[in-house]
């Protein structure tokens, strides 16, 4: 908030500003809040110095001045209010006070309208910035083109302006824009288009660091995939090498059995040349004839 004095030929203002880094759509009525403390604030400094000079009923002011604490000819200072929205994006929300009520089109003539004084960079014309006299320029067209990579890194190396920005400046545009621009803390100047370079070299590198990690990521999966389909192959070799085997061992017990029962071997003989004990082979036996 400044307040500005008044002379001999001109009245200056008080003016207020609000900066907002996201849309606030209550902001007519927030505004218009703080315009109005600021009027009551001049009221009551008028009150004060009144009544300290004196100025009362009894010693030449009327009753109505004493009790209003304001003069007949007591002026205040007009109030303004600047929006600025340090956002990418257009302003969405309202612009007065009309459009955040709920009435009708007859009851609107009765009701005093507040309008915002807004300045939201994505509304500037690119020729239009060349009204801002301070750096005030730079950063509103540096959020203006804040989500567009490609178009901020040409207004940046196209104006001579970023090779020697405030760090004051700097830093306001890195918070609103979440830029993560990096910059030596102890100049008082930056140039932005290095810092932009430096941010883009850093994301390149995390991109690569990031790009290994997934390599590394998709590598294991695929290795354990392939590690699976390997051991299923292998296990299916094996289990058909198990089936050859138990398969053998079957027909060799098959035919010892068969050997047993035409009088050839005896059972000891059998359950021998089978590498088997007795009752194991009886066993086998038994499980043939009911199978």
């Amino acid at each position: 908030m400044v307040t500005a004095m008044e002379d001999g030929r001109r009245a200056y203002l008080v003016l207020g500003i609000e900066n907002q880094s996201q849309i606030h759509y209550a902001m007519p009525v927030r505004n218009m809040l703080y315009d109005a403390i600021q009027y009551m604030s001049q009221v009551e400094e008028r009150r004060k110095a009144r009544r300290k000079s004196g100025e009362t009923s009894e010693t030449g002011g009327t009753p109505e001045e004493y009790l209003s604490g304001f003069g007949y000819s007591d002026k205040l200072l007009p109030v303004v209010t600047l929006t600025l929205y340090f956002g990418a994006e257009k302003w969405t929300a309202p612009r007065d006070l009309y459009g955040m009520l709920m009435a009708d089109e007859e009851i609107l003539p009765f009701v005093d309208n507040y309008r915002l004084h807004l300045i939201a960079p994505a509304e500037i014309d690119d020729e239009d910035f060349t009204k801002f006299h301070t750096e005030l320029r730079l950063a509103l067209k540096y959020v203006k083109y804040s989500s567009d990579k490609t178009r901020l890194h040409e207004i940046v190396r196209e104006d001579s302006g970023y090779r020697s920005l405030s760090k004051k400046t700097a830093d306001m545009v890195n918070i609103v824009t979440g830029s993560r621009l990096k910059y030596a803390e102890r100049e008082e100047k930056v140039d932005m288009c290095l810092a932009i370079e430096e941010m883009r070299n850093d994301a390149m590198a995390e991109g690569r660091e990031e790009g290994r990690a997934e390599g590394r990521e998709e590598g294991r999966a695929e290795g354990r995939a392939e590690g699976r389909e390997e051991g299923r192959a292998e296990g299916r070799e094996e289990g058909r090498a198990e089936g050859r085997e138990e398969g053998r061992a079957e027909g060799v017990v098959s035919t010892l059995t068969a050997l047993v029962r035409d009088g050839i071997l005896t059972l000891a003989q059998a359950a021998e040349r089978a590498r088997m004990t007795v009752e194991a082979f009886e066993e086998q036996m038994t499980s043939q004839e009911h199978a």
